[in-house]
């Protein structure tokens, strides 16, 4: 199996393509280029009528403005994507700029604004003193048109959506999406059941080991299944999404089988990267509310309301993982119902650690804070089922701990204890 045919390849390209800001308005620029000569083509014939004609000089002017006007927003957008950057990794997450870099209207404003740019310049090497492209020009001035509206659009949009509430929602919900699109897909691949399925015993006959590093980023778990079946053997993948592994890091384990598998094969179905995404990772969108968090509790912002605000939407995610099924590990069948693949996942125990954990660390000197993780979790009690209240019980009595080291006052302690969904100011518990 070639590299650049592999599973793991083609993830990897489409990971980058997600995430390239060139691409696309590269795309319109082309695009610009042949729209200009079916304008020109299309000025041969009897179209458009006598209204819409220019002379030479204001053609030219008007082409050479436009050229100019897009260069100049162009410019524009790149500063405030700059912006943006600073912005994200100073007061945001950093990891929070891979979403940011797939955004499709950034794209399509960029691609629209190189388009116009290469339609115009297109146009104006045709202009002559006897012959003006009309059609190209009108066009020109209708693209320049709706490149306004674009930009308007753009600013509105992201002048809203980084604020750190709106960050907040739209990551919530990618990760929500990708909770349930992964379970799904797993019951989809497993005929036979996952989780307490029976899985492989014994030593492995073989171990799959990584030639090159970095960041977990996906499994192809029909593959890998069909793989396994291939050989009459079982796969166990030894790490999880989101796990950064080093060069020689055993990756799967077989067990049993007729033949061997090829170990190049097995390590294209798994893709590495540089850093996590949230594809198949929905810790990913929950580590990305944390850090967020995390920076507003930070001396330097000390902003406990934006923490306040963002652990709103950390307690929807745990109301959707909390009613998902966790069982730590999956066990995958093939067509015939046989185990061929088995995968380890998050416990609901995980999820609620990382949720919890460092706000309630950095958090733990303000009453906001104490207030409202009390009320995320007693929250957390009343919602799900019964299975996950232990976990939920040990958070509480590790934040009251945490509580009574830092408020050493008794009045001061007794407010820090309440629960109040606002934080502070929200309705007094009954």
């Amino acid at each position: 199996m070639g590299v650049m045919t592999s599973w793991a390849a083609r993830f990897r390209l489409r990971q980058y393509v997600k995430a390239s800001l060139w691409i696309v308005p590269m795309l319109g620029l082309v695009l610009g280029a042949l729209l200009a000569e079916l304008a020109l083509a299309a000025d041969r014939t009897d179209w458009p009528p006598s209204g819409w004609h220019y002379s030479a000089t204001t053609a030219s002017g008007v082409l050479s403005a436009i050229v100019g006007a897009m260069v100049a927003l162009l410019g524009f957008v790149v500063t405030i994507g700059v912006l943006v950057v600073q912005q994200a990794t100073g007061t945001l997450s950093p990891r929070y700029m891979r979403l940011w870099y797939r955004d499709r209207l950034q794209k399509a404003v960029l691609a629209t604004f190189t388009g116009t740019f290469a339609f115009a310049f297109s146009l104006l090497r045709s202009i002559e003193s006897d012959s003006v492209p009309d059609l190209g020009v009108t066009l020109a001035g209708a693209a320049v048109a709706v490149s306004l509206v674009l930009l308007l659009i753009y600013l509105n949009r992201f002048t809203h959506s980084l604020r750190p509430v709106a960050i907040a929602e739209l990551v919530t919900r990618l990760g929500a999406t990708v909770l349930t699109d992964g379970a799904r897909a797993i019951r989809g691949a497993a005929p036979r059941g996952d989780g307490d399925g029976a899985g492989p015993s014994g030593d492995p006959v073989m171990r799959v080991r990584t030639v090159r590093g970095g960041a977990i980023q996906a499994f192809d778990v029909p593959g890998l299944v069909a793989e396994a079946a291939r050989h009459e053997c079982v796969f166990v993948v030894t790490r999880l999404i989101g796990d950064f592994v080093p060069p020689g890091t055993v990756l799967v384990e077989v067990h049993g089988g007729t033949s061997e598998p090829d170990p190049a094969k097995v390590s294209d179905l798994i893709a590495l990267g540089a850093e996590r995404t949230i594809e198949q990772d929905p810790a990913f969108a929950l580590r990305i509310l944390v850090d967020i968090a995390v920076r507003a509790l930070s001396p330097a912002v000390n902003d406990p309301t934006t923490a306040v605000q963002v652990l709103n939407y950390i307690e929807w995610f745990l109301h959707t993982v909390g009613t998902a099924r966790l069982p730590g590990r999956y066990v995958l069948a093939d067509g015939r119902g046989d185990a061929r693949l088995v995968v380890p996942g998050r416990t609901w125990d995980n999820y609620l650690q990382l949720a919890v954990c460092e706000i309630r660390d950095y958090g733990s000197s303000s009453v906001q804070v104490c207030r409202r993780l009390r009320a995320m979790l007693e929250g957390l009690l009343d919602a799900l089922p019964a299975q996950q209240h232990p976990s939920v019980r040990a958070q509480m009595t590790l934040l009251q701990q945490s509580v009574e080291r830092q408020f050493a006052d008794p009045a001061r302690r007794a407010i820090a204890q309440q629960p109040d969904l606002q934080g502070i100011g929200g309705q007094d518990p009954p």
